[in-house]
């Protein structure tokens, strides 16, 4: 994907989506947050922190709240993208078929700011126990060097590597990305690295 640096590239770049986020980022542009590029997309803070962001995909466009959870008042839109692995984050989410109710959207974006305002947020859990599949293990007995790449890497780098082999379903898959990481183990590099510098 290329790379962009303002919001108004972003919008370009999806053109499909160009009306629904034309309309999102009027709307937080009459709020008190700062516009932003992070990881390839639309991102806006207070204060420097994240509140709301907003995106692109192949079936819909979205504004995510990074405190999402948190919200009380404003809550019957809000999905939470991946059960189960999304603690904090809700999102919005709209089809090409729907048409922003602004005033409607708006009462989340408020609360969202007014939260941070407070300072109120989910931390992530930073020592949630480390599980390697078994297919690491094995990797790891035969490839001394690699075993202590790997642990050389942050702890949170090595649950993304770990969760990435665990999340396939197949021998055949779990193999092939063993491959693919390896050599980035080898370097160093976090498995989401290149979306964190964008």
């Amino acid at each position: 994907m290329a790379k962009v640096s303002t919001v108004d590239e972003y919008i370009e770049l999806h053109s499909k989506w160009e009306n629904h986020l034309t309309s999102l980022k009027q709307l937080l542009e009459t709020t008190k947050l700062t516009e932003n590029i992070k990881w390839g997309a639309p991102v806006y803070t207070l204060k420097g922190k994240n509140v709301i962001g907003m995106g692109a995909f192949k079936n819909h466009c979205a504004l995510w709240f990074f405190q999402g959870v948190l919200l009380k008042k404003h809550t019957k839109l809000l999905v939470n993208a991946q059960e189960g692995k999304t603690k904090a984050l809700r999102q919005i989410r709209f089809e090409l078929d729907d048409k922003i109710e602004a005033e409607e959207v708006i009462k989340y974006i408020e609360e969202a700011i007014q939260l941070q305002e407070q300072g109120k947020i989910i931390k992530p859990n930073l020592k949630k126990k480390l599980n390697l599949p078994i297919e690491m293990k094995d990797l790891f007995v035969k490839e001394v060097e690699l075993k202590d790449a790997f642990f050389s890497l942050t702890p949170g780098k090595q649950r993304e590597y770990a969760d990435y082999i665990m999340e396939a379903k197949r021998p055949e898959t779990k193999q092939r990305r063993l491959e693919k990481i390896s050599p980035m183990i080898r370097l160093s590099i976090g498995l989401h690295d290149k979306y964190k510098n964008c």
